[in-house]
């Protein structure tokens, strides 16, 4: 006897029922791990009630190892879209309490679906992950499966954004998914990622380390520079996972996120006066001066536990988001070295393939010296961050605080490889290296054959830092556009991206350029 329209409606609704809730007995051992369920982590991370969920009832289609007795709906990934801050947005969440959160065929095509949709549809995507990675019951078909999604995040790079979060284990080939997104975050003492485990890394190698030591979120935050955020709780990774969203923009053909401003766009800030100690030699903190230009004091620092020589993250100036690359004299001098050179270059091909400009502060006296940079290859590193800034052609403003020496001077968006606007404060120092190394080699017969080699060198140095220590040689050739003074940072700056805003600029027809990786 057919069932009537009352019996299928019931029908339908036991089985979204039946969805939704899940096991019990393994939703209590994920609360127990201190984590939350992949229903729980959607509901956090969205805006209540605007969750669409889809392929809710997709089952796996493997007889292997008995799994035909055990087909649970959803097939353990939560896949669909919904809101933040009213924008739409695509989302996939790994269900660790159905096969530990393993991808199988189905599981494979659900985030392909969803990452299709968002392709499509031109809303970013944002990944959950919590899994044991591949399903071994299925073989090479989950490993196919992972491939499928690989391929989606390269297709989608550069036209969405793509956002991960790390709130369980991710491993082996699981782990190319996330690195291909542009952020990852993960969550302290609950997270990991690594290609192989502690077991098999003593069995190859011999070597002991712990889960999280392996690839904790400290790890990859401090060392690898593998994650951009960690966070202290999987509630606070959501929280800033939504303050990240803000600043950007749904795709490639948008702007990002405009607010209008509260503070005044004239605002000077005199303690930037005398920020620059007069000593040479005595660090600052560049992000005292980035909170004092930029609206409201509110910077957004992304990686700020790893190459903490360089300082990136997001800002707004007079309501439109700016992308801020600056030198950190707090750290190492503010000098360039191949990590630091890594995180700016992928940090402003981020910003250019989604229309955020580029605000740079400068006070670097060159890149690392030494035998451990030059062997790791910092040429080949030093130049990403230099075809970074020469590849963009998003709206570029500089400031040029102190030292600005040697090639890391050209790589640090200068007018050479066309920024728009260059600025200088008076304390600023352009030249090809320090003044004390300049004179040492420029002098170094004179100084050999003086009486007094000491009070010769005080003289030459006080000659050279007075015609060449400082902006205005290179202002005379219109390599800086305007020597200002450091509390009008704010105000100049505004004045120059509006004008900026406007800019076109396209490269030379190509298929894709060669940038040294």
């Amino acid at each position: 006897m057919s069932q009537t329209t009352a019996e299928k409606i019931e029908e339908l609704r036991q089985r979204r029922e039946k969805a939704q809730t899940g096991d019990p007995q393994a939703i209590e051992k994920q609360h127990e791990r201190g984590k939350k369920t992949a229903r729980e982590r959607i509901d956090l991370l969205l805006d209540p009630g605007s969750f669409v969920e889809l392929d809710a009832f997709a089952v796996h289609r493997t007889a292997a190892f008995g799994m035909e007795r055990r087909k649970p709906l959803g097939d353990g990934v939560v896949t669909g879209h919904g809101t933040i801050d009213g924008r739409p947005v695509c989302v996939f969440a790994q269900d660790f309490t159905i096969f530990g959160g393993s991808l199988g065929e189905v599981f494979a095509e659900k985030i392909c679906k969803v990452m299709d949709l968002a392709l499509r549809m031109g809303v970013p995507c944002i990944g959950i992950n919590d899994s044991g990675g591949a399903r071994i019951q299925e073989g090479v078909v989950s490993l196919g499966g992972y491939a499928e999604i690989f391929y989606r995040n390269v297709l989608s790079s550069g036209v969405i954004p793509q956002l991960s979060i790390i709130a369980g284990p991710c491993a082996g080939g699981a782990v190319y998914s996330p690195i291909m997104t542009d952020f990852i975050m993960m969550v302290k003492g609950s997270s990991q990622m690594f290609i192989t485990g502690p077991d098999v890394i003593k069995t190859v190698t011999g070597e002991e380390v712990g889960f999280e030591e392996l690839g904790g979120a400290m790890t990859h935050n401090s060392r690898s520079g593998v994650a951009h955020f960690a966070t202290d709780s999987e509630e606070e990774s959501f929280e800033q996972m939504r303050l990240l969203f803000s600043f950007l923009p749904s795709n490639n053909m948008e702007d990002p996120p405009y607010q209008a401003p509260e503070d005044d766009p004239e605002r000077m800030d005199e303690a930037l006066q005398t920020i620059v100690p007069d000593n040479p030699r005595k660090a600052y903190d560049m992000v005292s001066v980035i909170e004092a230009v930029v609206d409201d004091g509110f910077f957004f620092e992304v990686q700020p536990y790893w190459a903490r020589n360089l300082v990136i993250g997001f800002a707004r100036l007079d309501g439109n988001v700016v992308g801020v690359v600056a030198n950190q004299p707090m750290q190492m001098a503010g000098t360039l070295d191949i990590d630091s050179s890594v995180k700016g270059a992928r940090f402003v091909r981020f910003c250019d393939a989604f229309n955020i400009p580029l605000l740079t502060f400068v006070d670097v006296p060159g890149f690392m010296p030494g035998t451990q940079q030059e062997y790791g290859g910092i040429i080949r590193h030093g130049a990403k961050l230099l075809y970074a800034y020469c590849e963009a052609t998003v709206p570029k403003l500089t400031v040029i605080t102190r030292k600005a020496y040697g090639g890391a001077y050209d790589v640090m968006a200068s007018k050479h490889i066309r920024a728009d606007f260059n600025f200088a404060w008076p304390t600023a120092e352009i030249a090809v290296m320090g003044v004390d190394a300049a004179v040492r080699i420029i002098f170094r017969k004179e100084l050999a054959e003086a009486r007094d080699p000491q009070q010769r060198l005080a003289e030459l140095i006080n000659d050279y830092q007075s015609r060449f220590a400082n902006p205005y040689v290179a202002a005379e050739r219109g390599y800086i556009d305007a020597v200002i003074e450091p509390r009008e940072t704010r105000p100049a700056l505004i004045k120059a991206l509006k004008i900026a805003r406007t800019k076109r600029q396209s490269m030379p027809t190509r298929k894709h350029g060669n940038i040294p990786l």
